[in-house]
């Protein structure tokens, strides 16, 4: 992962240190990989941030910084939604990371199907509509995440790529359902980025090959390279952007 410090470099002309201070920030799924880059982000300019994680073990291993908390919450549940979103003291960005996938083709039975869609894409609408009010309160913002697989097919994983094709055309509704009571709704939608569940993949020399020489930057992302959309799109400079599905993948998909 990258440096931090590198990372506020970077983004010193774009992101004061202080631009979410005051700022109330729930991260679904930001106990590890993308969602912990983006909560760690927002933390380090100011907000206080809820990241959550489906267990225990997950909220343990979790990064300790100042400002940001650990809660265990499974994006299935609903009722424990309801309690936990119940439980903020507001809401003003909303960031829903929280998602599985099942390899070696599992995903091909129907059991495994609909658990891979009832976390990825229903689990993003349980949060959403959950936050409805409290977002509606405060203006607030809703990120979501997508993928390359919202855009491409992906055979082993088509619970996966159902999802996440949902999960885009979710952010689009929402965004119209939603305008109106102030809040905007776009999505992230990450290519290759090395965290611990691509792990396989970047140590398959064949897979690896393949995704460098199809990247253009010819290189994996780093969790905060999406960190650093996920600011942008829940900040007043975004302030006339919804609906957006903004693909951060080093030009995976024009290639």
């Amino acid at each position: 992962m990258a440096d931090p410090k590198d990372v506020d470099r970077a983004q010193g002309g774009t992101f004061d240190a202080g631009l979410y201070a005051g700022a109330h920030v729930v991260v679904a799924g930001g106990t590890s990989g993308i969602g912990a880059a983006i909560a760690s982000a927002f933390a380090r300019h100011g907000a206080t941030v809820v990241a959550t994680g489906a267990t225990s073990d997950d909220v343990d291993a979790a990064q300790v910084m100042p400002g940001l908390a650990h809660e265990r919450l499974d994006v299935a549940d609903g009722t424990a939604i309801e309690a936990f979103i119940a439980a903020q003291p507001r809401i003003d960005v909303l960031v829903n990371c929280a998602g599985i996938t099942r390899r070696g083709g599992q995903e091909h039975e129907l059991d495994t199907f609909i658990q891979v869609v009832d976390v990825n894409l229903t689990g993003t609408m349980r949060m959403c509509a959950a936050a409805r009010a409290a977002l509606k309160q405060s203006g607030g913002a809703i990120i979501n995440t997508a993928s390359m697989l919202s855009f491409l097919g992906g055979a082993l994983v088509p619970a996966y790529a159902a999802s996440k094709g949902g999960v885009a055309q979710l952010t689009k509704s929402l965004a119209i359902a939603y305008a109106a009571d102030g809040i905007r709704v776009n999505a992230v939608a990450p290519g290759y980025i090395a965290t611990r569940l691509t792990g396989a993949l970047q140590a398959d020399d064949t897979r690896n090959d393949a995704i460098l020489a199809r990247t253009p930057m010819g290189r994996w992302g780093q969790p905060d390279d999406i960190a650093g959309a996920a600011l942008f799109l829940a900040s007043p400079a975004a302030r006339f952007v919804t609906g957006v599905v903004l693909p951060v993948d080093g030009g995976y998909l024009v290639s």
